[in-house]
């Protein structure tokens, strides 16, 4: 297995990242579009979920792509994880694009399945693939609510303080010298801390916190018929926000991980007396 594992090399580990990735946008872009699209033509309107539902969907494709991916790659499938790996880990900085191009290179080709998958939905519910189902596949400011007086640069606040807080947990999940999960629950875990991210910091930018998974399908939205992809409710050009903000704050959380946790943490040396003894595996 070891031997398999180098020979896969960077072909393997972008491969496990393009595929973990696309798990991830398949179910989260695909509840949107049942929530939304779906949702729209039930009667009563709505039968077909709500932001739970969106926020559970989203956390299990979190999950599900984490260990389709792990073994092969570390299941960054964000280039937000990606950067502040570099940056306070140790990943190589050589592999950081190429990861980044693979992870959107999979929400890219996942966000056409759903599109594909979802053409008459969104056609009755939308004809005109406007604003109304655009955020399918792509956030927008206070998702697309123009009552709530949300622009750019509080979106862009609100994705360096979502991304900061998943990188914290990100961070905390995976330090071996921490209390990380056992049994290979680090990734139903780490989908959790999305779930949470949703149902608490999901009102004013969509809880992106992820450049990959928000222009890979809003690239896809743009060549199969949203010609508004790139613009927000207001008319001004958003794209870059989800694409900046979580990289920043991916940097930021899992530096506050290591100023307040990670440097006190003991090293890898044999307990003291007293302490749990570690495993001999």
């Amino acid at each position: 297995m070891a031997e398999r594992l180098k020979r896969s090399g960077l072909i393997g580990e972008l491969s496990a990242e393009f595929a973990g990735t696309m798990i991830l946008i398949l179910f989260g872009c695909g509840v949107v579009a049942q929530v939304v699209a779906g949702g729209a033509l039930t009667d009563p309107a709505g039968g077909l979920g709500d932001h739970d539902s969106i926020a559970w969907a989203w956390g299990l494709g979190v999950t599900l792509g984490v260990y389709v991916a792990a073994r092969l790659s570390g299941a960054h499938i964000n280039p937000a994880v990606t950067l502040a790996l570099a940056v306070f880990k140790g990943f190589p900085w050589r592999k950081v694009v190429p990861y980044a191009l693979a992870q959107t290179a999979g929400a890219f080709v996942a966000a056409l399945v759903v599109r594909w998958n979802y053409t008459e939905a969104l056609a009755k519910a939308d004809p005109g693939h406007t604003i109304k189902t655009q955020f399918v596949f792509s956030t927008l400011p206070a998702n697309g609510n123009t009552a709530l007086p949300v622009h750019e640069w509080g979106a862009f606040r609100d994705q360096i303080i979502g991304t900061a807080i998943l990188l914290i947990l990100v961070m905390a999940v995976t330090d071996m010298l921490n209390t990380a999960p056992g049994a290979n629950m680090g990734p139903f875990i780490i989908g959790l801390i999305v779930v949470a991210i949703g149902m608490a910091f999901g009102t004013n930018a969509g809880y992106a916190i992820n450049p990959a998974r928000d222009f890979g399908p809003r690239l896809a939205s743009f060549l199969t018929g949203y010609g508004g992809a790139w613009r927000d409710q207001y008319g001004n050009f958003y794209f870059w926000v989800p694409i900046v903000a979580p990289l920043i704050g991916g940097v930021l959380g899992a530096g506050l991980y290591k100023v307040f946790v990670g440097r006190f943490l003991p090293t890898a040396e044999p307990e003291p007396p007293g302490r749990v003894p570690a495993s001999d595996e």
